[in-house]
């Protein structure tokens, strides 16, 4: 990963199991790298967890769908390192039920988080990225990206859109430097997984267990996402090597969708 080492990083949803993977990815390479989350506690045991890999690290507070709050981050960053080059748009919720049982809070929370957070980082992080004429927004999307699962409309749905955001922003960020990618995993072994597996459990009357193996069994691998792998995906995409690759939704998903 030649000219990674010192980049500005900044990474959403910095504490969660993909977030952590992530940054460690990233500071594992000598970037700079900055996490955010709402949740401070959990933040700090994220900082803690990822300072093992070296390299340096800020772990900042922040809700991302609130402007406010962005503006006030991007300032900090620029003040202690400078403009982010590097943004991954990760931070995101999932709430599982049936169409009619989706409440409008469920809905306006998933929506708000996963596409418009998403939005808001790019408003806030974009413009820094163009005065240097170089930049990566990776957005981690989902196999709920491309094609439609049944009890999550709300989440399908953000994920959809975020999917339409990564094309429409490459195609106007394709001559400034700028590449505009996303990735899209399948079920990832980590805690937001299994905590969707509780649930289901709890309603089914089915084991966390053969939930977890029915998420594993739409792949033909048969198996969960580990998310280093996703995170090794994120490298890449983020390389100078890759300045080709826009506009384009990957899947990390053993399979899972072909296309």
């Amino acid at each position: 990963m030649a000219g990674l080492k010192n980049s500005i990083v900044l990474v959403t949803g910095g504490s969660g199991g993909l977030g952590r993977s992530l940054a460690r990815a990233f500071a594992q390479e000598g970037c700079r790298v900055v996490i955010t989350a709402r949740d401070p506690a959990r933040l700090k045991v994220a900082a803690e967890d990822i300072g093992r890999a070296g390299g340096e690290l800020l772990a900042l507070p922040c809700d991302i769908t609130d402007k406010k709050q962005l503006e006030e981050l991007a300032e900090t960053i620029r003040a202690r390192w400078g403009a982010v080059q590097i943004l991954i748009n990760n931070a995101g919720v999932a709430r599982a039920a049936s169409f009619l049982e989706t409440t409008d809070e469920m809905w306006d929370e998933i929506l708000r988080t996963n596409l418009t957070g998403a939005f808001y980082c790019c408003k806030a992080f974009l413009p820094g990225m163009i005065e240097a004429k170089w930049g990566r927004i990776i957005n981690i999307g989902s196999t709920t990206s491309k094609v439609g699962y049944s009890h999550v409309a709300a989440y399908v749905s953000s994920k959809h859109g975020l999917l339409g955001l990564t094309r429409a922003l490459a195609l106007e960020m394709a001559r400034s430097g700028i590449t505009v990618n996303a990735i899209c995993p399948g079920y990832l072994d980590d805690e937001l997984t299994r905590a969707n597996a509780q649930r289901m459990a709890e309603k089914t009357g089915k084991s966390v267990e053969q939930i977890l193996a029915s998420f594993a069994s739409t792949a033909p691998q048969r198996r969960l996402i580990d998310p280093d792998e996703v995170a090794a995906l994120a490298l890449l995409l983020a390389g100078e090597k890759m300045g080709g690759m826009t506009g384009q939704a990957v899947s990390v998903d053993g399979g899972a969708t072909m296309a």
